[in-house]
């Protein structure tokens, strides 16, 4: 049977790619690899808090070469995914860059900062022959300064939790995605809880996004929760697709329309 182009998709995007961090991920995408021909986004961090560069880790980077021949995305996920700004001066600084996360990277970069360290990361890019389309801010979190130096560069697409943004011109897009918080037991329970309702709430949108995160693949719970949601996505006809493949796909559904 013929795959209708308008098929609704499903996205599986694998978070804070890193040498470290491979070791959590591994059982799952081997996991994956066995439902089929599933393809994934990694969002790749050259150099993971600023100790982990790729070029110092070859073996780990002939993996992500197989990965590309296979016909995954690598996306470019921050640079260093820390942040090392001057301490916050205001409340809501304080709030998003030590209790929503310590790793706001370009959430108070100045235009030529953002510049400099994305320019590097399409570099290490570059070094590898990995294609790239697209960049993710740690934390989804940009200042004004990085999407002005977004504008400026060769990329296709970012994103935030809920919408993808075709770049230079940050058109946004719908793409909600499911994420959770799973440093502890309660917070994976109140996960599961939202991500079932935003997935009733979802039920008809073209796309659906999978954002995982290393610590999700260190409790069996949050594991098993991803795993079985895929399955049940792959089941109810959404086709698994990169982002930038899903992209693509709109861009020639809206040129055919036209």
């Amino acid at each position: 049977m013929l795959e209708s182009p308008r098929a609704p998709a499903v996205l599986l995007v694998l978070h804070d790619v890193a040498p470290s961090t491979w070791a959590d991920y591994q059982a799952f995408v081997e996991a994956v690899d066995a439902l089929g021909n599933v393809p994934l986004t990694w969002l790749v961090v050259p150099d993971f808090h600023r100790h982990e560069a790729l070029d110092d880790h070859p073996a780990f980077c002939r993996m992500l070469d197989k990965r590309v021949a296979r016909g995954d995305e690598l996306a470019l996920h921050g640079y260093f995914h820390d942040d090392q700004e001057p301490a916050p001066t205001t409340p809501r600084d304080w709030f998003m860059r030590r209790v929503y996360t310590h790793e706001g990277e370009f959430y108070r970069l100045s235009r030529e900062a953002a510049l400099a360290r994305v320019r590097a990361g399409i570099e290490v890019f570059q070094r590898h022959d990995w294609p790239l389309h697209g960049f993710v801010a740690p934390a989804w979190l940009m200042s004004d300064g990085t999407r002005q130096a977004l504008r400026e560069l060769p990329l296709s697409y970012t994103s935030d939790p809920q919408h993808l943004y075709r770049l230079p011109d940050f058109t946004a897009i719908d793409a909600p995605g499911l994420v959770w918080s799973a440093r502890s037991a309660w917070r994976r329970g109140l996960s599961k809880i939202v991500s079932e309702q935003r997935q009733q709430r979802w039920r008809q949108a073209p796309v659906i996004r999978l954002g995982l995160h290393p610590v999700d693949m260190r409790h069996g719970f949050s594991r098993d929760y991803w795993l079985h949601t895929l399955e049940r996505l792959l089941a109810e006809g959404r086709k698994p697709m990169t982002k930038i493949n899903w992209l693509a796909r709109q861009r020639g559904q809206r040129e055919h329309a036209a």
